[in-house]
C-alpha cells in the first residue's frame, strides 16, 4: 500500500500491475461510503489485471487509514481527491468504476475534469435524493451522532437486509458467509458520518447531461439503497449512456453478482478505445510514501 497527500489530505492506495504488460492502461475503482477501497479486490481487481489492465483502489477521504473527513466535505472534495491522486499516480488519462457514492465522485469528476477519463463504470448511483433516502441518510446521521453502539449482531442482521439481495437472504450458507462479515466491519464513525451526509444536490441530473465521456451505468434489480428507477434516471441524463440493470443483486451486486458485473465492466471497456497517454513515467509519485 501506499500513501499519496493530496492538497494536504493523505490517501492510502494499492497499484496492481497486470503481469507481463508494458504500461498498461489504468483502471481506479472508487467505493461507496465508509468502504474500504480493497473491497475491490475480492473480484474486479483480479478480473481487470487479468484482463491487462493496471488497477488502483484506495480509501477515500473518512475511511481509515486515510485522513479523516471533516463538517462539510462535499462531492468536489472527493471529487478533487480522486483528481489529485490520479496526477501524482501519472494514471490519467484513465477508465473509471464508481459503486453508490463512488459513482457520485465519478460523475463530478467527469464533469470537473474529463480529461482525466476515457471510461467510466458508474453502479447503484443516483442522481437526486427522494423522499425516502434523504430521511434515510438522516436516520443513520442521527444514530451515529447520538453516540450509540448497536450490538454487533444487529448491524450486522440490518446491512444484509439493507445491502443484499433476498435472493442471498434465502440462501442459508450464503447468509452464514456474509453476517460474520458484517459483524467485522466498522459500524461507523465520523468519517462515515460526514460521508453520508454527501449527497447529490438539486440539479445534478441536468448537470450530467454535460457529460462527455463515454459512460455504462449499472443498476441491481434488488437494490433497497439506490433503486434501479433512480439508476435509470442517471443513465437517461448522461447522453449516449449504456445502461444495464444486473438482476439477483442487491446494493452489493458487485459482490453478490461478480461474474456478470466483471462481464458487463470488461465488454464495455473493449468496446471504448483508449486515448492516447498523456501521463509521465510509473515511477514513484511525488508524496508517495
Amino acid at each position: 500500500m501506499g500513501v499519496a497527500t493530496v492538497g494536504g489530505t493523505r490517501l492510502h492506495y494499492d497499484d496492481l500491475a497486470p503481469d507481463g504488460r508494458e504500461d498498461p492502461e489504468p483502471v481506479v475503482l472508487v467505493m461507496g461510503a465508509g468502504g474500504r477501497g480493497r473491497a475491490w479486490h475480492l473480484h474486479q481487481a483480479p478480473a481487470l489485471t487479468r484482463a491487462g489492465y493496471r488497477v488502483i483502489t484506495y480509501d477515500s477521504r473518512g475511511v481509515p487509514p486515510s485522513d479523516p473527513g471533516e463538517p462539510g466535505l462535499t462531492v468536489g472534495d472527493l471529487a478533487a481527491d480522486l483528481a489529485g491522486l490520479i496526477e501524482q499516480l501519472h494514471a490519467g488519462p484513465c477508465r473509471l468504476v464508481g459503486t453508490s457514492l463512488g459513482a457520485h465522485v465519478v460523475e463530478e469528476l467527469l464533469l470537473t475534469r474529463p480529461d482525466l477519463a476515457t471510461a467510466a463504470v458508474l453502479m447503484a448511483t443516483r442522481g437526486r435524493n427522494d423522499r425516502f433516502r434523504e430521511a434515510a441518510a438522516r436516520a443513520e446521521i442521527e444514530l451515529l451522532d447520538s453516540g450509540i453502539t448497536l450490538p454487533r449482531r444487529y448491524h450486522a442482521a440490518m446491512q444484509a437486509i439493507q445491502n443484499l439481495s433476498p435472493h442471498t437472504l434465502d440462501d442459508d450458507l450464503a447468509v452464514s458467509d456474509w453476517l460474520p462479515v458484517f459483524e467485522q466491519a466498522l459500524s461507523g464513525g465520523p468519517g462515515l458520518r460526514h460521508q453520508l451526509a454527501v449527497t447529490p444536490g438539486p440539479g445534478r441530473l441536468a448537470a450530467y447531461a454535460a457529460i462527455t465521456t463515454p459512460c455504462l451505468v449499472l443498476g441491481f434489480a434488488d437494490d433497497l439503497v439506490t433503486p434501479p428507477h433512480l439508476v435509470a434516471e442517471v443513465s437517461r441524463a448522461i447522453p449516449g449512456a449504456a445502461h444495464r440493470l444486473i438482476h439477483r443483486a442487491g446494493h452489493y451486486g458487485y459482490l453478490e453478482q461478480p461474474e456478470e458485473v466483471n462481464r458487463q465492466i470488461l465488454e464495455f471497456f473493449r468496446r471504448v478505445p483508449a486515448r492516447p497517454l498523456a501521463r509521465a513515467s510509473r515511477a514513484a509519485p511525488p508524496g508517495a510514501g
